[in-house]
């Protein structure tokens, strides 16, 4: 089920999530629920020298620091919000993000769905970018669910922002605005050790992954039949050998189930490499 982060690490199944799927699935009960993760980043500006305020064209020897990712957030769909887990450089080297990659990578290998805002355009892509700048391999391949291009796609609304999208349908967790550090100044900040500034970047990126996961369960019921029921679980019983998936991590089972069609992502049954 899972993937290898880089060349020589062995993952096996470690935790108790995982040891629990596999005893369930051996036993002929339920095979497994998908396990949805809903996930936000928050990512460095670039660092530039230039010459004035007007626009203007900014040469790669300009660049005096490249971005970095700074903090994400993460949980698991509709788990208690204090299940939330939280990473951040705020005692680390600016710019070694490392360290709070890896386990943002463990979490992606085991997702089968990931939800975000806007995340097909930024977070996914920022995320693999460092990911590869790190020769970390990628971890097991995931549905992705964006909640902008859901709303875009079933709504015509004023704006699909997450900003606007939670102040219509959130009555829990509408978006925050930044406090003592608006805009630009709560990342710089952070940059300069504010540890004020951390703690409102740790508030605000919280709260945009609880305010993506209320937004998407909002959306849900006007998404069309084709996309994945978080909830759905088939009995072992039903399934067959449909398919091999294969990636730079080895070979996966691909089981179906015979009653419903649905599709699951089973064990790795050929190591990467190999």
């Amino acid at each position: 089920m899972h993937a290898n982060m880089e060349s020589g690490t062995a993952m096996g199944y470690t935790d108790v999530m995982d040891a629990v799927l596999i005893q369930t699935f051996l036993k002929g009960a339920l095979m497994f629920k998908q396990r949805v993760l809903v996930l936000d980043i928050e990512t460095s500006p670039l660092l530039v020298y230039v010459w004035n305020l007007k626009d203007q064209y900014v040469g790669l020897n300009q660049v005096v620091q490249d971005w970095h990712i700074m903090a994400w957030s993460a949980k698991w769909l509709n788990e208690p919000a204090s299940s939330i887990q939280y990473y951040d450089q705020k005692n680390l080297k600016i710019g070694d993000d490392l360290p709070i990659l890896r386990p943002l990578w463990q979490l992606l290998d085991k997702a089968d769905i990931v939800i975000t805002q806007n995340g097909k355009a930024f977070d996914a892509k920022k995320i693999n970018a460092r990911f590869m700048l790190h020769g970390i391999n990628p971890p097991s391949s995931y549905q992705h669910l964006d909640t902008y291009l859901i709303a875009r796609r079933v709504a015509s609304f004023t704006s699909n922002s997450l900003g606007y999208l939670s102040d219509k349908f959130c009555s829990k967790y509408k978006k925050l605005a930044h406090t003592k550090f608006p805009g630009l100044s709560l990342w710089a900040e952070c940059l300069k050790g504010n540890k004020l500034a951390w703690a409102e970047m740790k508030q605000y990126n919280i709260h945009d992954t609880l305010t993506t996961e209320e937004v998407y369960n909002k959306l849900q019921a006007w998404v069309p039949q084709s996309m994945p029921n978080p909830e759905h679980a088939c009995p072992r019983r039903y399934a067959i050998k449909w398919d091999k998936r294969r990636n730079l991590n080895g070979v996966y089972q691909i089981y179906k189930c015979k009653k419903c069609t649905h599709k699951f992502k089973g064990e790795k049954i050929v190591e990467g490499g190999k």
